[in-house]
């Protein structure tokens, strides 16, 4: 899998292969008939508006509430991402002190569990295995930032982080040159797919209608504008994510940034031998640009990474099409991670974006005056989040005073985004400082390449 013919006739966009598993992208469902009138309208069918969709509808189930998607449920990074339903504080607990950082962490190791709950209870079977999550170091220098890692985990209450040393590591995953890992339990393996395809059925079961093929181009109080005509509600809840620059007035509010994966055909018996995996642990590591990973219910390996991270002017793609040299660096990886699979051709390459705000921080929030809500930001670690996202939008909406309304996350605001070319030359800058950095590390140093120090300055992190 390393010539140019052969990277050139993987399958490449339609979506994601996790689309074409379940038998390609979905007949759409009807457009928006002209202009309606809803308690509540939400932008976006991907997790966060059908999860906010589904706790409105089971918390009051005489709300009227509408949700409106350009393309189709799961279109976006629901439908793309990884598959990783864990606990992560998107930008860290630590920005938020140590009380407020510990009820956010507790809040997500939850959600977690609600999601695989609620998958459950509805019939949703998303093949999901809760076997946590395992992060890898194949350098002296990710082995110190691992286990500095574990080492401020001991700082806060709760912790179960385990740490392994390279043997205990490559017993778990076979993972060529493990120095080391970490692992924690808060995480599943999921079909991205399967449960957005599944959580969209569940809210029309519960009487929401799912628009498509219905682009909203502007949110204001008590409307949703869109091209087949304006939804007036109560309530107009933002759920776009990494599609949030399109609409009017929020184009530097997150940059849209790109992430890409690969996915094999199923191993053979013998390389998983090899490579165990038997827990079906999720997989990372602590290189600066790091990897991402799981095996899949058909046993084969979805990988995936930064490629081009981001496109001139918050533009962002359709079907997903990823470049060339994206799929063959991503295979590369992948081979050194599992040399045993080096001759397992690659099945199919896809692109999707993500919401990053300036801080690095999601949020959710609400305002009752003008009724406009909004979650987001997830910097790729909205599976999890978007369920607590939705189920703290729903007690907004409907003012009910819980604890998911104080967490910390609630009506946090970053600054905008640079004008372009600033943004744009800022975030190459960036990602070809960790490049350069991880370049650096692998000659064996045990101390983080100076050129990281630079990104993280630059990206404010």
């Amino acid at each position: 899998m390393s010539s140019a013919t052969e990277i050139g006739d993987v399958p490449n966009g339609d979506v994601s292969w996790w689309w074409r598993s379940v038998g390609g992208v979905p007949a759409p469902r009807p457009a928006l008939p002209g202009d309606i009138d809803v308690d509540v309208a939400v932008v976006g069918a991907g997790y966060t508006g059908l999860w906010a969709a589904y706790y409105l509808k089971t918390l009051q189930p005489g709300l009227r509430v509408a949700v409106l998607e350009q393309r189709f449920a799961g279109f976006g990074a629901s439908g793309r991402n990884g598959g990783w339903l864990t606990n992560s504080v998107t930008g860290g607990r630590a920005r938020y002190g140590r009380g407020p950082g510990t009820a956010q962490q507790r809040a997500l190791n939850a959600a977690v569990d609600e999601v695989i709950t609620v998958a459950e209870r509805e019939g949703i079977d998303a093949d999901i295995v809760r076997g946590g999550e395992f992060e890898v170091a194949r350098t002296p220098a990710q082995l110190a930032r691992l286990r500095a890692a574990a080492r401020a985990e001991q700082d806060w209450p709760d912790t179960d982080v385990e740490e392994l040393d390279a043997a205990s590591a490559a017993a778990r995953i076979g993972v060529a040159g493990t120095l080391g890992a970490i692992r924690h339990p808060h995480c599943a393996r999921v079909h991205p797919v399967k449960l957005v395809r599944g959580l969209a059925a569940t809210v029309e079961r519960l009487g929401v209608p799912i628009y498509e093929d219905t682009r909203v181009r502007e949110i204001s109080p008590g409307r949703a504008v869109t091209d087949r005509g304006t939804v007036r509600a109560a309530h107009v809840l933002r759920a776009t994510e990494g599609f949030t620059a399109d609409l009017r007035g929020e184009h530097r509010t997150w940059l849209p940034m790109n992430s890409s994966m690969i996915v094999t055909d199923p191993l053979p018996a013998s390389a998983w031998a090899e490579i165990g995996w038997e827990g079906r642990e999720t997989l990372g590591d602590f290189a600066h640009v790091y990897m991402y990973a799981q095996r899949t219910a058909d046993d084969r390996i979805a990988f995936g990474g930064r490629g081009v991270p981001y496109r001139f002017g918050s533009r962002v793609d359709t079907d997903g099409s990823t470049q060339a040299r994206t799929i063959a660096s991503l295979a590369a990886l992948l081979h050194d991670f599992f040399p045993v699979a080096a001759d397992v051709p690659v099945a199919h390459a896809w692109s999707g974006v993500l919401g990053v705000p300036r801080d690095w921080a999601a949020t959710v929030g609400h305002d009752a005056r003008t009724g406009l809500g909004w979650a987001g930001g997830y910097v790729g670690t909205g599976v999890t989040a978007t369920n607590l996202a939705g189920r703290t939008l729903a007690d907004l909406v409907l003012g009910r005073d819980t604890d998911l309304t104080h967490l910390p996350w609630v009506g946090h605001r970053a600054r905008r985004w640079e004008l372009e070319p600033l943004r744009f030359v800022a975030v190459h800058a960036i990602y070809a400082a960790y490049r350069s950095a991880d370049r650096m590390e692998a000659g064996g140093s045990s101390r983080t390449a100076w050129p990281a120090h630079v990104a993280d300055l630059i990206a404010g992190r």
